[in-house]
């Protein structure tokens, strides 16, 4: 785990935290969050971290699901759309030409906050 994981994960537990009041809840079961395959966090380590600083909180008992976004590119010339990877190549592998539109995979947002079932 690093600062950087742990950081966001705290983050991520303050904002559910935040909906769970907004919504009346008073703990959460689950957590949905997309990470973008060029966003810098590592999932495994976000996982660890988020076990860490839901203690003490309404996400005491939650889990963290996470949802890998493949980082996309789009190539004018072409109209294609492309996978870039990892290490990220812009190179469109249709017409052979480079690629500054990048689509998707910088990506880090919570997406849902599921309550807790009621006891």
């Amino acid at each position: 785990m690093t600062v950087h994981e742990l950081s966001i994960a705290t983050a991520i537990v303050e904002r559910a935290e935040e909906w769970a009041r907004a919504d009346g809840t008073s703990a959460v079961s689950s957590v949905t969050v997309r990470v973008g395959e060029l966003s810098g966090v590592v999932p495994d380590a976000l996982d660890f971290a988020f076990e860490v600083a839901r203690e003490g909180t309404a996400l005491a008992g939650a889990r963290l699901v996470v949802e890998q976004v493949t980082a996309r590119a789009y190539c004018d010339p072409c109209a294609a759309e492309f996978a870039v990877g990892m290490p990220p190549f812009f190179w469109c592998p249709r017409c052979d030409r480079p690629s500054r539109d990048l689509r998707g995979g910088r990506e880090l947002e919570i997406t849902a906050v599921e309550p807790a079932p009621a006891h």
